[in-house]
């Protein structure tokens, strides 16, 4: 099956051994945006919850309210965030093996996830048991009190190295429930649930992905379009990974970007992608705005239209809505959002800027950090800050001020130390295996 010449080069470029691909840096320069959206997202939960879409806290300052029904759906939502990492995950990690799908290719990628995951999260993990388990987590407890924060927890404290392990241990293994786990409880934030979401999705892209050079253009999108439609019905995140699958291989082997630049036929009638891919933006951020300005009581109701397999014999009866949540309004945001960017160069440059791309790469770090820092560091500074009798308000700002650059620099030492020779040890030890 012949690729698009403009492939050509990478194609060359690559060996049997997984190599970057640079005409795909916009989609790291995309990722590190989602990490300016993440830290944006945990200061906001710390420090002003009520400013966040979703939070417990439903009541609080004027200004707060008016942040949460108006930037807060585009720049600081939980749930739009970590589903756009989800998609953009899986749109990338099949890269090397439609670029050259040779096995050794499949087989290292398919290898060393586990290892470069795993690595990162058990050094921030075990700091997050050690600077909560050893010492004490009253002063977080002191500062929910004393800011009446109920969309945040003081972290879980570990009894024993046991538990400890065993909650390290399950992390790679759960496959629902990701938020009720132990680790994600100790993890401050509670997002630790991305982990194991992430890499359980990772292995439903890799089985999937092993088709592509065997089979028909035409044949494997229909059966991927069935594969997403069945996903979004059992409420499965399989669908916004074979989307972001889909994606991948429409670029690499259906030059996706010409085709869609020159639109599609219906009839005799010539109909451009952009204003259907502007739509499912403008209707997936109208659907946010109306059920959290508008009519919050019904936000959720969307998910209670699927098939309510695991927990009821009729539709999604018994959500549990603490749970991550594939959610229709976000699926439309995201794909139009990703349609948009794989069509127009002009969106790809400015997404491959230096800087967004050097932090895209350091989105596993900063990640893993930004919560021990504003946990640490940024209540602690709030609580004493407080007590000296100063405003609210300036004391938050202050512990912006100051985590900030904290945060940037914990997480560049925790990129170069941890990050990068988690990569490299994935990479030796996948060489060592083969001899």
């Amino acid at each position: 099956m012949k690729r698009p010449l403009s492939f050509t080069p990478c194609l060359e470029a690559l060996s049997a051994q997984e190599s970057p691909i640079p005409s795909q840096d916009y989609l790291i320069g995309l990722r590190g945006i989602l990490v300016i959206q993440s830290f944006l997202f945990i200061f906001f939960q710390t420090f002003l919850p009520a400013a966040v879409v979703d939070s417990k806290n439903t009541t609080g300052p004027l200004y707060q309210i008016v942040l949460r029904k108006t930037l807060s759906v585009l720049f600081w939502n939980e749930s739009l965030i970590y589903s756009f990492f989800i998609l953009l995950s899986a749109r990338t990690l099949a890269l090397p093996f439609l670029a050259n799908p040779h096995r050794s290719v499949c087989s290292s990628s398919v290898f060393r996830r586990g290892i470069r995951l795993w690595i990162p999260t058990f050094v921030a993990f075990s700091l997050s048991a050690a600077a909560f388990s050893i010492t004490s987590t009253n002063y977080i407890s002191d500062f929910i009190a004393a800011t009446n924060n109920i969309s945040t927890a003081a972290p879980m404290i570990f009894r024993n190295f046991f538990i400890y392990f065993n909650s390290l241990f399950d992390l790679f293994w759960v496959s629902k429930d990701y938020a009720s786990q132990a680790a994600n409880r100790a993890f401050p934030s509670g997002t630790l649930w991305m982990v194991s979401l992430l890499f359980q999705q990772s292995y439903t892209v890799y089985m999937a992905m092993i088709i592509v050079p065997y089979t028909r253009n035409s044949w494997r999108v229909k059966a991927m379009l069935g594969f997403i439609l069945t996903a979004w019905w059992v409420q499965s995140w399989a669908w916004y990974s074979i989307t972001g699958l889909l994606l991948a291989d429409a670029v690499v082997n259906m030059d996706f970007r010409a085709k869609s630049g020159d639109g599609f036929r219906i009839g005799r009638l010539r109909v451009r992608m952009w204003p259907l891919s502007a739509l499912m933006v403008v209707v997936g951020i109208l659907l946010q705005y109306l059920f959290v300005a508008w009519r919050p009581q019904f936000r959720n109701q969307e998910l209670k239209g699927h098939t309510g397999l695991y927990n009821s014999d009729a539709l999604n009866a018994g959500l549990d809505f603490d749970q991550p949540q594939a959610r229709d309004d976000n699926y439309l945001i995201i794909l139009g959002i990703m349609l948009l960017v794989e069509t127009y160069g002009g969106l790809q440059k400015m997404l491959r800027w230096r800087g967004l791309v050097g932090l895209g790469r350091r989105s596993l770090a900063v990640f893993l950090v930004q919560p021990l820092i504003l946990y640490t560091a940024g209540i602690k500074l709030y609580m004493r800050l407080h007590d000296s009798g100063m405003d609210h308000e300036v004391t938050v700002l202050v512990c912006f001020v100051v985590c900030f650059p904290l945060i940037t620099a914990a997480s560049e030492v925790f990129y170069r130390i941890v990050d990068l020779s988690s990569i490299i040890l994935a990479k030796e030890t996948w060489a060592w295996v083969r001899k």
